[in-house]
């Protein structure tokens, strides 16, 4: 009787433990792994989709929303500029930042199981500027992103993670300080999300060993070294001596690239075309093979197609038009050559450019024929990077060259006036990544009490950050200068 009697308590704990099992498994995938859609930007303006729209790299390179959140309420002294501890938290790393959102432009928000932060396009293709000091600032989607650091923005989240801090006892603690997260969130977060947050910084700490080396300088505001990016995160390359930063560019009117003229994008002429450019951009944001590869390809196309078209800004400032007039001709004589001519958009050979060559060194032949291979085998298809030596950089196209400020493609000249100079005469120190406007000057302030306190420093002794070369145009007179600077704002 009392075998039998048990049989029916048996037979229930079982049923029970497979309902449980299955609950669990089901709050398990919808509290870790559920995405998700954007819902906010599914219907918004093409600009805001731009500015915070996701491309997917919240999978892999997302960082929990909470943890991001209270980083700077846990670590303040680790958000420093050139050694001194800067507040606002994230605002300290001159990400671009509009009233009344959540995130900095260029960050997204996206719920995978829980919500995570990430970047898109925007963050290093926006530009922030002010007419004057006192003024709010206007942001250009599409331009260069001269106020943001980037690896100020790696170097943070790693540092973070290796400091004792970092555990769920004192994030937990922050935390619960601004939210209330229920207790499957807190579970969740306790034991697994920041431990695994941890694990998965300091594992990026070895992929950014290159970044770390003491006789490298930091790339500062403004500046990335965007094909040693390529070569330690896509292909995985033993990390070399090779330093080549260059200035976040714009991407607006991208259709003007034309492969099939025999134009090439990036600054040495690295890929073939846009479609290119934007797919290994977003794969390098995405730090591994896209998770729905349709979906990717989609987003691919999305800003393909929206920033073939986007057009270059115009100056927003008064221009003297009986000036511009004038310097229009001068344009021709000593400019047209190379920027408005058949040679725009390829590269020149470094020998007649004279510019840094740390850019050029920093790429080869090999790795391009690497990365290809790479992302072929993620089943994605583009005409890819050039498999040839880089020789030199590309006659840029001047649309909107008002806003591209600094210059070279290094950034280590400030104003299109300094680039007017011969190298002896222009800036040795300069800071970058100020945002008030110089309209004599034509680029961004970037010298006194201000731009000091705000930016980052840039020695054009140090490496890679040579501002010799380009001496185009040095030896017109003073007058003849104001015009032609006058002619290339209306660009």
């Amino acid at each position: 009787m009392s075998i039998c009697a048990c049989k029916p308590s048996v037979r229930a704990i079982a049923i029970l433990a497979v309902v449980v099992g299955i609950l669990g498994a089901m709050i398990g995938y919808d509290r870790g792994f559920r995405e998700h859609p954007q819902p906010d930007w599914v219907g918004a303006t093409p600009e805001m989709r731009f500015k915070y729209g996701s491309i997917g790299a919240e999978h892999d390179a997302g960082v929990p929303y909470w943890i991001f959140y209270v980083l700077p309420r846990v670590f303040p002294e680790k958000l420093q500029q050139d050694g001194r501890i800067a507040p606002g938290g994230y605002a300290a790393l001159g990400v671009p930042w509009e009233l009344g959102q959540e995130l900095p432009i260029g960050f997204t928000k996206k719920t995978i199981g829980f919500p995570r932060v990430a970047n898109n396009c925007a963050v290093c293709h926006t530009t922030s500027i002010r007419a004057a000091a006192d003024a709010n600032p206007t942001f250009v989607v599409a331009g260069p992103a001269h106020t943001t650091n980037v690896e100020a923005f790696f170097r943070y989240l790693i540092d973070c993670a290796k400091d004792p801090r970092f555990n769920a006892d004192i994030l937990m603690a922050e935390i619960n300080r601004v939210t209330e997260l229920d207790v499957i969130d807190k579970l969740l977060y306790r034991f697994f999300i920041i431990p695994i947050t941890k694990k998965r910084l300091l594992e990026r700490e070895a992929q950014f060993a290159w970044i770390y080396r003491a006789d490298f300088p930091q790339w500062g505001r403004g500046r990335d070294d965007a094909m040693n990016l390529t070569k330690y995160f896509m292909i995985r390359a033993p990390m070399d001596d090779t330093f080549g930063p260059t200035d976040m560019p714009s991407v607006w009117n991208i259709d003007k690239y034309r492969w099939d003229q025999g134009h090439r994008m990036n600054y040495a002429g690295d890929s073939h075309d846009a479609w290119s450019v934007i797919m290994d951009s977003a794969l390098g944001l995405l730090g591994a093979a896209p998770a729905n590869r349709e979906e990717f390809v989609g987003q691919v196309k999305w800003l393909h197609g929206y920033l073939a078209q986007l057009p270059a800004p115009q100056y927003p400032f008064a221009i003297d038009a009986a000036r511009a007039a004038a310097g229009k001709p001068l344009f021709v004589a000593h400019c047209a050559r190379c920027h408005d001519s058949e040679l725009t958009g390829r590269p020149l050979p470094l020998a007649e450019v004279g510019t840094d060559r740390g850019r050029i060194d920093s790429w080869n032949m090999a790795a391009a024929i690497k990365a290809n291979q790479v992302v072929k085998e993620m089943g994605l298809e583009r005409r890819g990077l050039v498999e040839a030596e880089p020789q030199g950089y590309v006659a840029a196209f001047l649309d909107g060259i008002w806003l591209k400020a600094p210059y070279l493609h290094n950034g280590s000249v400030p104003t299109l006036h300094d680039l007017l100079q011969p190298v002896a005469r222009r800036p040795q120190v300069f800071w970058r990544g100020y945002d008030v406007y110089d309209q004599k000057k034509v680029g961004f302030v970037s010298d006194g009490e201000a731009a000091q306190r705000v930016g980052t420093r840039l020695d054009t002794q140090s490496r890679g950050g040579g501002n010799q070369g380009h001496e185009f145009g040095t030896q017109l007179s003073a007058s003849e200068k104001e015009a032609l600077l006058e002619y290339l704002k209306t660009l």
